[in-house]
């Protein structure tokens, strides 16, 4: 973290998260997704960042549900910038009232928030909106809780107030069944990221065990990809290789993802969502698959999982309004965006080597 992520936090300016958002929405838009619940860090320039990510999810059409890492890493005054930035789009989102953008109030791993910053949050947040915040990704995130507050991280979230329906805890790796039932209990809701997992090779969530009690559990990347099948393929392998059966996992994971991750947009936008029916909101993808079986609603999971990818993604609609049609964005100039993309990563790279790109 401190060598990778943070580092790029701390160097990431205005203008590279707009560029940054940009390609995000894009991309997204070509793999078929339209709505997004975004987890933003840049510490290298905080004020009016999820504006400006707001404004490039107006411009290029998706749905998005914005938060800010508010993180003791870098000091009292960029936490009480980041806890203030929170608080400013919250209010923002509250007053204009867009169907098509909400707020949540945003949490790095507890191991980067003191009580002290939590009741912060708390305080400014004031019960508007719910948390999203990274919930024992590593064993160093229960290490710490244990040794420095004698709670494990459910626990101490569940004595700041921070859990409830609204509430989105990402990964929960390393919870026991304790932290299982207050989960249960406060009716908090839980994101899977398989392949960001993987990747940092910190475990594999226990998505059995939070299925079976109940738990709003949906599905995420943890922005290691915007392919939402790429996500379903793995997390059902990685269940099957962590439970060391076969046939588990299939109808968690399309559940966590058809059906969940709807039930979860429903909690902050005012469409019905994951529907094709009268009054739902417009979303609408055409993919470029053409079956060697039949091919019906009784199995179409199959197909998704084992014959689509987010590339074959032809058109793109979301709230009814066209973004993507036969593999061209509407309306927008792809070449010029990825040219200023470019140039705000060349110019990211240099500040992260003292280099002149």
């Amino acid at each position: 973290l401190d060598g990778t992520w943070w580092a790029i936090d701390r160097h990431l300016m205005m203008d590279g998260t707009r560029a940054s958002a940009t390609a995000l929405y894009m991309d997204s838009i070509k793999q078929g997704v339209t709505t997004i619940f975004d987890h933003h860090a840049s510490y290298g320039e905080i004020p009016g960042t999820l504006h400006t990510i707001a404004e490039e999810s107006k411009r290029l059409g998706l749905r998005s549900c914005l938060c800010y890492e508010v993180s003791d890493r870098d000091g009292e005054e960029k936490c009480l910038q980041a806890i203030q930035e929170n608080a400013d789009f919250i209010t923002e989102c509250e007053r204009n009232r867009d169907p098509m953008l909400a707020a949540m109030f945003g949490g790095h791993a507890l191991f980067t928030i003191s009580d002290k910053t939590f009741d912060r949050m708390v305080e400014a947040n004031n019960g508007r909106t719910g948390y999203h915040i990274h919930v024992s990704e590593g064993m160093n995130d229960v290490y710490d809780s244990l040794q420095n507050y004698g709670r494990r991280p459910v626990q101490r979230l569940q004595d700041h107030g921070i859990l409830g329906p609204k509430t989105i805890l990402g990964h929960c790796i390393h919870v026991n069944t304790a932290e299982m039932e207050i989960i249960q209990e406060t009716g908090t809701m839980v994101v899977n990221n398989p392949e960001s997992n993987m990747g940092n090779a910190i475990g594999i969530c226990p998505v059995i065990q939070l299925y079976k009690r109940g738990i709003l559990l949906g599905m995420g990347t943890d922005a290691y990809t915007n392919d939402m099948l790429e996500s379903l393929k793995v997390a059902l392998c990685s269940q099957r290789s962590q439970n060391c059966l076969p046939n588990v996992g299939w109808c968690e994971v399309t559940d966590m993802l058809f059906k969940n991750n709807a039930k979860i947009g429903e909690k902050y936008f005012p469409d019905t969502l994951g529907v094709l029916k009268a009054g739902a909101a417009a979303d609408i993808i055409v993919m470029d698959y053409k079956p060697y079986t039949p091919f019906s609603d009784e199995n179409i999971d199959g197909h998704m999982i084992f014959g689509m990818t987010g590339r074959q993604c032809q058109t793109t609609i979301a709230a009814g309004k066209t973004l993507m049609l036969d593999r061209q964005l509407v309306g927008i100039d792809e070449e010029a965006e990825n040219a200023h993309i470019l140039e705000a990563s060349k110019k990211l790279w240099g500040d992260l080597n003292h280099r002149t790109y």
